[in-house]
């Protein structure tokens, strides 16, 4: 059993890109009392909702500039000046292996003994001592 029904050859148009100027036009067309937005949009070829839309920026006064415009920019370039690089005097390094330079004994009357030696970090000490004294 055939079908009687055809299949029918869609026909797409190239999408159009309108200017500002055209869209303000399309949307002034649309302000007249008793004109229907769906009749104007599509005399223009033009999706009614694209035209709500644009009625909404034209309201809002966004209508008048593009895109790119109403858009702010994501970045700014700004001037570079390139120089040498600065010699700077090499920091001394504190090895490993070098032998302590110093030892600190604290002791806490009945409590404990605290011996800290070579190079103590003084937030680290802050803390031992901190959790003994209180």
């Amino acid at each position: 059993m055939e079908s009687a029904i055809q299949p029918v050859a869609e026909i797409k148009e190239k999408r159009r890109y309108r200017t500002v100027e055209e869209r303000r036009r399309i949307v002034e067309e649309t302000l007249a009392d008793g004109v229907s937005v769906a009749v104007v949009a599509r005399r223009h070829g033009v999706n009614a909702n694209q035209v709500f839309y644009w009625r909404k920026l034209y309201r809002s006064g966004l209508l008048k500039q593009s895109a790119a415009e109403r858009q702010p920019s994501a970045s700014r370039l700004l001037p570079v000046t390139v120089v040498d690089e600065p010699e700077f005097a090499e920091e001394p390094r504190v090895s490993a292996t070098a032998p302590p330079s110093g030892v600190i004994h604290i002791e806490f009357p009945g409590r404990a003994l605290v011996s800290m030696e070579g190079h103590v970090d003084a937030a680290l000490a802050r803390a031992v001592l901190e959790s003994l004294h209180g």
